[in-house]
């Protein structure tokens, strides 16, 4: 077992409904050695159900048994301290991950292409060097399971096909869980897929059963 969701349901507050539930008794096993796919529309509960397997957020009722290393999703900035410098940033996060600071931040350097500025607050950075950095980041720490949400590389063109080339890497070694909405990406990358479609989770052997699902659920 790797990733195990037992009667997980997520509940928020909302003014006009009171309570909204966006995940309604999740039940599912993701094993080692499988890449998967969650297919959904914007707004299913995708990124989620994301989140919540990442650790990033609590689920109302449930729990999430894991026993492999999961990275925080690809490329996801919006969790640095933006009074740190992104330098600040990184040794944060080896820490957390016991990773050794002079390795990291030396691919970092050289992968994310912001120079001196990984030495400057990240409040003073564009959206675009804090996915940079961010991604470079994720690249740096050797995960077991890498999450993606929707988009798999950052910045212009030529970032891109650098992000897509050292993922692939990763992939000789490690699993991947990606959401999107267009079963030809999750066709690309997975070999298993789900479908999130009105709080629930229907789990598939083979993407192509989840596309032809997810056709139907959303016709």
């Amino acid at each position: 077992m790797t990733i195990e969701l037992r009667n997980v349901s997520k509940t928020y507050r909302s003014r006009r409904s009171g309570r909204k539930t966006v995940l309604h008794d999740i039940n599912a096993v993701f094993e080692r050695g499988h890449s998967y796919g969650i297919l959904g529309v914007n707004g299913a509960g995708k990124s989620t159900l994301l989140r919540i397997i990442c650790g990033a957020e609590r689920p109302t009722f449930g729990d999430v048994r894991k026993d492999v290393s999961i990275s925080w999703r690809l490329g996801f900035a919006s969790s640095f301290n933006s009074s740190l410098t992104g330098m600040e940033n990184l040794r944060f996060v080896c820490r957390i991950y016991n990773a050794d600071i002079k390795e990291v931040s030396d691919f970092v350097e050289d992968f994310a292409e912001i120079g001196n500025a990984i030495h400057e607050p990240v409040r003073t950075y564009s959206s675009g060097m804090q996915s940079r950095l961010a991604f470079a980041l994720s690249m740096a720490i050797r995960f077991q399971v890498y999450v993606i949400d929707e988009s798999l590389a950052v910045g212009d063109f030529k970032f891109q096909e650098k992000c897509k080339a050292e993922f692939a890497k990763r992939r000789e070694e490690a699993d991947i869980l990606l959401t999107s909405h267009m079963p030809n990406m999750i066709k690309e990358y997975c070999d298993r897929a789900g479908v999130v479609h009105k709080g629930r989770l229907d789990m598939f052997d083979s993407v192509e059963e989840a596309a032809e699902h997810y056709e139907r659920v959303t016709q």
